[in-house]
């Protein structure tokens, strides 16, 4: 009895003793978050942070935890998060070659189709065992002449319909679009919808010659307005365009030196695909005879020459499997892929195939979840529309609750480690929270931010979201003091 009393009262002295010390902790936390909202850094902006035990989902910090911010690519951590839980991490994207109507003494009488669903992967670069975009065309090229196939008496056709053909979130800014992060999500892309464009720079202001792009794009008009800077300055090019447009402009600034190479984006990329196919057959001599096209949305011209079983598959190319995915785009905070991440469920559930449906998607989803909505103002997946706007109490309750998702391990895993992995990996190197925080970053003007999972003192999982909005630079490093809230995590 005596044993069991002296046991009782060591236990709840521990208890006492750890309460404190959550106490000190919340209070030097907090004690920070007000010195800084009124200092000159932030005085003009806001801050909000949560901190939640991932398991109870009980607030430890809750400061401005409810007030609207815009998220940055933290947004990234609600798109892959949704469709791990209603895909599965082990949901593969399928984009199909196929033919219809008939082959007669070598001749096709009908039309070749690239059927897309959405892949963002497709012909990328990224991952082992895949093809890229050159690899692709060349073995999808041989398997139509496989099949006996010297004309062509139709075209090859690109199909994006999986998507909505208005591709663009329509709060993106107009100087994002033509770059290779503000590509749009088509429903058949390909390299990541990126292209380089390299220029050769001259003598100090004066024009930089345009070179090449790659892949080939010679259907486009390139408008080239760029200049050479002095050695050393950088990439300060910026390149114009929207989708379907048939001519890029290129402004801005190249180094001075060798050639120097910038990233765009394809504006349409299943054309590309259709015409960069086409290439390749005729290499094969093979003639076609007619121009290649894009469908971007169903019609009734999409099985012209069709056989009554509409049309024949010649080649399927699977994707890396959605864990592969989604741990790709969190660790390079890769944009085409969150805007596919948050579609795709939506046209799988038929809930439609924009971006507006996939935002009620997400909502229906979250809702049936028990997710409180209020404060979300969703625009994108990824998080590069300013006029986003999340509470860091909704994005840790979205990650909490993915702890009891089947998906949580890959969640978990795709989310980079600070100070070792991904965006993160220079972040608090060499401080107690390298190693241990699992953090997404989210960075555009005016905004810096982290969300993601630490390990607390007492081996517990927390979440937590850290927001900056409107602060100024010039009276701080956003990024120093969200690192140093960060080690400030692991005195839990």
């Amino acid at each position: 009895m005596k044993l069991f009393a002296l046991l009782l009262t060591h236990w709840l002295f521990s208890l006492q003793s750890s309460d404190s010390l959550t106490l000190k902790w919340q209070t030097q936390v907090n004690r920070r978050l007000d010195s800084l909202s009124n200092s000159p850094f932030l005085q003009t902006g806001m801050v909000g942070m949560s901190v939640k035990s991932a398991k109870t989902g009980k607030n430890v910090i809750s400061f401005q935890a409810k007030k609207s911010l815009a998220p940055a690519s933290t947004m990234k951590l609600l798109s892959t998060a949704t469709a791990l839980m209603t895909l599965g991490d082990s949901f593969m994207y399928q984009t199909t070659l196929e033919y219809s109507g008939s082959i007669v003494d070598s001749v096709l009488n009908g039309n070749v189709y690239i059927k897309g669903n959405g892949d963002p992967s497709l012909g990328s670069w990224r991952f082992k065992n895949q093809p890229d975009y050159k690899q692709l065309l060349d073995a999808w090229a041989s398997k139509v002449k496989a099949l006996g196939i010297k004309k062509i008496n139709g075209r090859i056709m690109g199909d994006a319909s999986f998507f909505n053909a208005n591709v663009i979130p329509s709060t993106w800014i107009w100087g994002d679009m033509g770059n290779y992060y503000g590509a749009g999500c088509y429903g058949l892309n390909i390299n990541e919808n990126l292209f380089w464009v390299t220029f050769q720079p001259k003598g100090y202001m004066e024009s930089a010659g345009f070179v090449k792009t790659a892949p080939d794009l010679p259907y486009l008009t390139k408008i080239n307005k760029v200049l050479t800077d002095r050695a050393g300055t950088g990439d300060q090019v910026m390149i114009y365009s929207t989708p379907y447009q048939d001519a890029v402009l290129m402004e801005g600034f190249v180094p001075q030196g060798s050639s120097f190479s910038v990233k765009g984006s394809i504006p349409d990329p299943a054309f590309y695909m259709a015409f960069a196919l086409g290439k390749k057959c005729e290499e094969l001599g093979i003639q076609i005879q007619e121009g290649p096209t894009s469908t971007l949305e169903l019609d009734k011209r999409y099985l012209t020459h069709s056989k009554p079983n509409g049309t024949m598959t010649i080649a399927t190319q699977n994707s890396p499997s959605l864990k592969e995915l989604v741990k790709a785009c969190n660790y390079q905070s890769i944009n085409l892929y969150a805007e596919a991440f948050l579609k795709t469920p939506s046209v799988l559930l038929n809930m439609g195939n924009g971006t507006s449906d996939a935002v009620k998607g997400f909502e229906q989803i979250w809702r049936a979840k028990g997710l409180n909505m209020q404060g979300l103002k969703m625009k994108d997946g990824s998080g590069l529309s300013p006029s986003n706007a999340v509470t860091t109490d909704i994005m840790t309750d979205v990650l909490s609750i993915m702890t009891t998702e089947k998906s949580f391990n890959s969640y978990y895993e795709s989310i980079p480690v600070v100070g070792v992995s991904g965006t993160v990996a220079n972040l608090a190197k060499k401080s107690k929270a390298a190693g241990n925080i699992h953090a997404k970053s989210g960075s555009i003007e005016g905004v810096r931010a982290y969300g993601g999972y630490f390990t607390a003192s007492n081996g517990e999982l927390y979440c937590f979201s850290i927001i900056f909005n409107k602060y100024d630079s010039n009276y701080g490093n956003a990024t120093k003091e969200l690192e140093k809230l960060m080690i400030m995590l692991t005195d839990l």
